[in-house]
């Protein structure tokens, strides 16, 4: 009797061998694929970086992070600490670091922005992977790779990209917390959306309720255990988020920078004012009035997303993944309470509605970016939802099933037509992104329903292909006009041609500066250590505030010429000059590599500066000189003002600068 060998278990690879091949249950195209898409992201995100300039407001504060540990703590625009930026320091803290280390510069600052797009990007294929398969890990991370919105922030300074793998660290977390029932992961979490809230302050706490709705309902623990974990993840949340905030509000006004942003010089009011309430409720809010309503996304409402400045940095895919979400819950309708699918669903569902209903509606301070925080979420329904409507098309009942995939194929790939319609005229490429959609668009549901009707899953899966190349084609070629474009608006960041205009409702063309322009004739600068830094550009300001005085606050122009005048009488003062807002003394500062006072933060409406505060500084021979600017936003306190011009001597070749002396203090 012949014995037949059972067959051979096969050979999994390890070590850096199965980091290129993937587990062994795998495709043999899935970790290829994996990789290419990540070489995707790296490519988009970091493509010819000595172009970009960043937002001249955060690289000012990083470059002066790299000159004092103090204003690095505090988060403090200038080296000498005397204002900090209006946002909590973390996102400066990655971008210092790297530029202590390595030297600052452009790629230097860029560096960590590139490394979280792209572990964003890995860090969603692994979660999608893991319930779902390769197939929907890949479409999603694809997905969000080719988001344009998301490409154009990863190739900026503001904190935008930290935020989102923060977030998505705390959404892995979680995950796995309702998958084992274990307290610590969901510690880890709360740690997470804590380090994100020290990163951008209310915007992290976007996801929670949808957090806690999929930990509670979806754990695999009892009732008691899931509500005591709770709120044992909500204290590790709490103390990560608060930490920062207490030692700062506890250290005494006279010992630390003021803060940025605040009614009244704590990091309380900055949480709950503007960066708070005033981004819901915008300047009508009795809390957090600093919100002042400005909107570079156009009118608050349930059309924002689809508007013509925000449509084609977002709204691509928005029709497929509403569909994809509705079809998935229906779908793992009887499922277990704890089934693991459904539960996703739940997770990425509410991260997308979540972010939806809060930036559509926000009637605060809003820029086209913000959005990039909901990328991850319309990427995980994307990729999921493909995969489980492609199988219900299949294997589901014609007449229940029959038409959603067709549906949202049709939906989305019309959706994508009218976007670059939008832009028609704009450039070959958007021209060819729309044949590309019409004709793949076409295919894709002919061939869906005839492969369906005559029973040829080759065809359908034909289809499918061409649907995918339908859907992204649009996306991919705002995102290729994103990384390639040579000079981006730092403050306000977009991708694509401009479909809006200006403050209030519309978007900058890429490269046109707000109020605030850097100092006339600057390029690039020597810091102190001999290093060059990169200057503005015209686009200094803040990513997240409007308004503010123009050149130096009001007027007056601050030109090459006065900063070197000013370098070269500073006679051991601690800061250069004393002006009266962040865009002008951030460029200043990376222009001269010396400490600048912002007396008014970026409005010039902070009550950082007193009279009696700037007699202070003059009798201790830390500041000799200031701009004064009495006209416009921005314009200098009168009381300063006023004394400024009575006592001060007025530097002829310099219209609106002063010199100070102690001998003018009485």
């Amino acid at each position: 009797m012949t014995t037949l060998a059972p067959s051979p278990a096969p050979v999994r690879s390890t070590g850096p061998r199965r980091l290129f091949t993937g587990p062994p249950q795998d495709p043999r195209w899935a970790r290829p694929a994996f990789w290419a898409v990540l070489v995707l992201a790296t490519a988009l995100y970091a493509w010819n970086l000595s172009s970009v300039t960043g937002n001249t407001f955060y690289n000012a504060a990083v470059y002066s992070g790299t000159q004092s540990w103090k204003a690095f703590f505090f988060g403090a625009l200038d080296a000498g600490s005397f204002i900090t930026v209006d946002k909590p320091p973390f996102a400066l803290w990655a971008m210092g670091l790297s530029a202590r280390v390595l030297g600052y510069g452009t790629w230097q600052l860029m560096l960590p922005m590139v490394a979280v797009g792209v572990g964003s990007v890995a860090l969603l294929y692994r979660m999608v992977k893991r319930d779902f398969g390769v197939v929907a890990a890949t479409i999603a991370a694809l997905v969000l790779t080719l988001t344009p919105i998301t490409v154009a922030i990863s190739r900026d300074t503001n904190p935008d990209p930290i935020l989102v793998f923060l977030m998505l660290l705390g959404a892995a977390a979680l995950a796995k917390s309702v998958r084992t029932g274990r307290l610590m992961p969901l510690v880890w979490s709360g740690v997470a959306i804590g380090f994100a809230f020290n990163t951008k302050m209310m915007q992290a706490y976007v996801v929670l309720p949808a957090f806690f709705l999929v930990y509670l309902w979806a754990a695999n623990a009892s009732l008691g255990r899931r509500i005591r974990n709770l709120a044992v993840g909500t204290v590790a949340l709490v103390v990560s988020s608060a930490w920062w905030m207490v030692v700062v509000d506890l250290v005494p006004a006279s010992s630390r920078p003021y803060i940025g942003g605040s009614t009244d010089n704590t990091v309380w009011d900055l949480v709950i004012g503007y960066n708070g309430f005033g981004r819901i409720f915008g300047a009508s809010s009795s809390v957090g009035s600093q919100g002042n309503g400005a909107s570079f996304g156009g009118e608050a409402g349930l059309y924002r997303m689809f508007n013509e400045i925000m449509g084609g940095q977002i709204s691509w895919l928005i029709p497929f993944a509403l569909i994809a979400l509705v079809g998935g819950l229906v779908l793992r309708g009887r499922a277990p309470r704890t089934d693991a699918k459904r539960a996703a669903l739940m997770l990425w569902g509410g991260w997308f509605v979540l972010h939806y209903l809060t930036f559509a509606l926000a009637e605060g301070t809003f820029h086209p970016y913000y959005v990039t925080a909901m990328a991850p979420g319309i990427a995980a329904l994307v990729g999921i939802g493909a995969v489980m409507l492609y199988r219900a098309f299949v294997e589901g009942s014609a007449a229940k099933w029959g038409w959603v995939l067709p549906g949202a194929v049709a939906v989305s790939a019309v959706w994508a037509v009218v976007l670059l319609e939008r832009v028609s005229g704009s450039g070959t490429l958007y021209t060819v992104a729309e044949i590309v959609v019409g004709v793949a668009g076409a295919v894709a549901v002919l061939g869906l329903l005839a492969g369906r009707f005559l029973k040829r899953r080759r065809l359908i899966g034909v289809a499918a292909l061409a649907a995918a190349v339908a859907l992204l084609a649009g996306p991919a070629a705002y995102s290729v006009s994103a990384a390639t474009t040579a000079s981006t608006n730092g403050t306000n960041p977009t991708a694509g041609p401009s479909t809006g205009g200006g403050m209030g409702g519309g978007e900058r063309p890429s490269g046109s500066a707000p109020t605030g322009a850097a100092p006339s004739g600057a390029t690039s600068s020597e810091n102190a250590s001999g290093e060059t830094a990169p200057s503005g550009d015209g686009q200094s300001g803040s990513s997240d505030r409007t308004g503010g005085g123009g050149q130096a606050g009001g007027r007056t122009q601050v030109t090459s010429e006065m900063i070197t005048y000013l370098k070269k009488n500073q006679d051991g003062a601690t800061w250069l000059v004393a002006v009266a807002t962040d865009q002008t003394a951030s460029s200043i500062i990376l222009e001269s590599g010396e400490p600048v006072i912002s007396m008014g933060g970026w409005s010039g409406s902070d009550e950082a500066m007193t009279l009696a505060k700037l007699k202070s500084l003059v009798k201790a021979g830390k500041l000799h000189y200031i701009v004064i600017s009495d006209s416009g936003q921005g314009s200098t306190n009168s009381e300063i003002s006023t004394w400024v011009k009575k006592n001060g001597t007025a530097v002829s070749d310099y219209s609106g600068l002063y010199r100070l002396d102690a001998s003018d203090v009485g």
